[in-house]
């Protein structure tokens, strides 16, 4: 029988539990060895599960208490000396404390699960510290199971952290590494290089060939699978198939199978899909599997499993038509399990001959809207703000008492009027701190809103909620990705009501807020049935009508938001020109609709908005948010000489330390380098859903009292 197994899975617990332990400990509620206790009963119970769905191959240091980029960082001792002292150092990389900033954070590659970029300089020293992955394998093979353990391989680790110039000097502790894990019996390690599958540079492409033939030559190791995914590992493939290591992981998913004949090794064949729900066809899979030319094959996921819920069965209010299509993590690896065993079997499998549906979208024109000047000139006349006029990005704190109640509605304990009074109360509550603050541009805080999709969602035909279909996207922050699975329309005004509701508590703009097309399809599992592309403009056209209905309601300030359009750029260069053209085009179709006077915001955040600054002009957005305050100098020498409104995010929203004024005054005058201060707006980096009044008063008043220094200076 072929052997199967899973790059990697979910950690966070079928019912969040990691995330309640994360926060309990963050709070103080809870002690780290609380915490470490529920991490191994996770572990255990995944462990557990895997055995019993008959996986033949399990994986092991999968699991992390915030991010495997940031453990990986802790591995070989790539700790920056200012966060040693700390009480705990490895969240004061991840969150901060009161005195030190997070490192910072961008998203994995195509997807919306963040990592912490680590800081590697010149004088970073290496050494290997392997408490981590030696003690969940002894800790497995307690339990009764031999497992592979996983890290993040030195190529990828190295080009995330921009010092792939260091190669030579990390290669040791990742040999002693290898020689520990030979010491504890292992017989196979993963080292995961999904940086193999981007466009490699010579000497990205030598430093595979270095990297491998070295760890390859080995003399005390396990077997090596270096495993890559999210696409075709192109001339990486070669470059791999002459290194001594023994195992290649394929994404067959994304990528194709390859016409090299992989002689002497084993090849870990993801034909089971990792980043979406939908079922596997079994016919298809099994045809790449007998495409695979190599000494033995073992049936795969594409890559981990950490991007999907744990469970379908968890779900009883989807249509049963729609669950008989669906595979999450539990089901995707009796897939795996299946396919090994047909595989073996040498079973003919037909191919399943699902329909594929037909675009159904609007060729309705859009006017082009007035040149920026034109409209900047209107806007200026029209709401009177004064220079570095301050605002928030959208949301405000979501209260234990308001996710009670929503909970509350959903069970059918609390009426919905009742709810919808506590929903105003909110609004108000949000409007009058604003005012208190003096902040230029107010917003009605959110408080209706479970989820910037999932919210959306709930109201477009077209998608289907899950009750309990979480994943992690960073530490212990899960969302609910909604489904696509048809046609999407906007049966009725969705956020005019509570818009126009905080407008009429205040005579200062407030900000109609909306979720981009992208970001909303990018942020959902998509259909399977149709291009991207058409999905995406389904999705315009539907909040196309929201924005016009903001507007004739009243509302003169509308954002937004595509903090995802950068996560959907294609790894390759060649595929990214004809994405980015499509993307922005959809976003001027739902945006072009409004009167010169009405000023169109957007949002992007935690994802290197430095490196598609033309498409974000594209956008044609009155004024531009962006992530700035872990990424400094990168987001600011990029964006000198923009040409619109322009808002560098002051402080991290992400940690929960509060800025001081003068931290925020040091920022804007930076700011106000490299633009001209009729352009800047003043801004956290992100939404404040996250974080808690007190921490949002604080941080906010110290936001407008720099503003209103350096305007006595303009």
């Amino acid at each position: 029988m072929s052997s199967s197994t899973v790059l990697g899975y979910p950690r966070i617990g079928p019912n969040r539990e990691l995330k309640r332990a994360l926060e309990s400990y963050w709070d103080g509620r809870t002690t780290r060895r609380d915490l470490e206790e529920e991490g191994a009963r996770l572990r255990a119970a995944t462990w557990g599960r895997l055995a019993g769905l008959g996986l033949g191959e399990l994986p092991s240091n999968t699991f992390s208490f915030y991010d495997q980029v940031l453990d990986t960082a802790v591995l070989l001792g790539a700790v920056p000396e200012r966060y040693l002292a700390a009480d705990d150092p490895y969240f004061a990389m991840a969150r901060g404390t009161d005195g030190l900033a997070p490192l910072r954070m961008t998203k994995w590659f195509d997807t919306n699960y963040h990592y912490i970029v680590p800081e590697i300089g010149p004088k970073t020293v290496f050494t290997l510290d392997a408490a981590k992955p030696l003690a969940e394998v002894r800790e497995a093979r307690a339990l009764g199971h031999e497992t592979r353990p996983v890290v993040v391989g030195p190529v990828t680790f190295l080009s995330l952290s921009g010092a792939l110039e260091r190669l030579e000097d990390v290669l040791g502790p990742y040999e002693e590494l290898l020689a520990a894990l030979a010491r504890e019996e292992v017989a196979w390690v993963q080292l995961d290089e999904p940086a193999l599958v981007t466009d490699l540079t010579p000497a990205q492409l030598d430093a595979v060939r270095a990297a491998y033939s070295r760890l390859g030559a080995a003399p005390d190791r396990p077997k090596i699978l270096v495993a890559s995914y999210f696409g075709d590992l192109g001339p990486a493939l070669p470059a791999l198939a002459a290194t001594p290591v023994e195992g290649i992981g394929l994404d067959l998913v994304r990528g194709s199978v390859p016409e090299l004949a992989l002689d002497g090794k084993t090849v870990f064949a993801g034909v089971v899909s990792g980043r979406d729900v939908w079922r596997t066809d079994p016919g298809r899979a099994l045809e790449k599997l007998r495409g695979v030319r190599a000494d033995r094959i073992v049936v795969s996921t594409s890559c981990s499993l950490q991007h999907v819920p744990y469970d379908v069965a968890a779900e009883d209010g989807l249509e049963p038509a729609l669950v008989a299509r669906l595979a999450f993590a539990e089901q995707k690896v009796a897939e795996v399990v299946e396919l090994a065993r047909l595989l073996a079997d040498g079973a003919a499998v037909p191919f399943d001959e699902a329909p594929v549906a037909a675009a159904s979208v609007s060729q309705e024109a859009r006017p082009a809207r007035s040149p920026y000047p034109v409209r900047a000139a209107a806007q200026a006349g029209h709401l009177n703000l004064p220079p570095l006029p301050t605002t928030t990005i959208g949301s405000f704190p979501q209260t234990g008492e308001l996710r009670a109640a929503r909970a509350g509605v959903v069970a059918g304990a609390l009426a919905e009027d009742d709810y919808e009074k506590l929903v105003e109360r909110e609004i108000e509550h949000a409007i009058q701190v604003q005012e208190d603050l003096g902040l230029d541009v107010l917003v009605h805080g959110e408080p209706e809103r479970n989820d910037m999709v999932q919210y959306f969602a709930e109201h477009l035909d077209g998608f289907a909620v899950t009750k309990n279909g979480w994943v992690q996207s960073y530490g212990s922050r899960c969302t609910r990705p909604p489904i696509i699975h048809g046609d999407v329309r906007r049966p009725a005004p969705i956020t005019v009501r509570w818009s126009t509701y905080a407008q009429s508590l205040t005579d200062r703009p407030v900000k109609g807020m909306l979720t981009g097309p992208v970001t909303i399809v990018a942020w959902s599992f998509d259909r399977d049935d149709l291009p991207q592309r058409d999905v995406v403009f389904q999705v315009a056209d539907a909040i196309a009508e929201e924005v016009r209905d903001l507007e004739a309601a009243g509302l003169s300030v509308i954002q937004v938001d595509e903090p995802a359009l950068r996560e959907l750029l294609p790894l390759r260069a060649a595929e990214q020109p004809a994405y980015l053209e499509w993307a922005v085009a959809a976003y001027r179709r739902a945006t072009s609709v409004v009167a010169d006077r009405t000023q169109i915001h957007t949002h992007l955040c935690y994802s290197d908005a430095d490196q598609i600054l033309a498409a974000i002009d594209g956008l044609d957005a009155d004024v531009t948010t962006i992530e700035s305050a872990r990424s400094g100098r990168r987001i600011l020498d990029a964006v000198s000489g923009y040409s619109r409104g322009l808002g560098p995010g002051v402080y991290d929203i992400h940690s929960p330390r509060v800025p001081s004024a003068d931290e925020v005054e040091e920022r804007l005058a930076a700011t106000l380098k490299v633009l001209p201060g009729d352009r800047v707006w003043v801004n956290p980096d992100c939404g404040l859903k996250t974080r808690t009044y007190a921490q949002v008063e604080a941080s906010l008043g110290n936001v407008v009292e720099a503003a209103r220094r350096l305007r006595a200076t303009l």
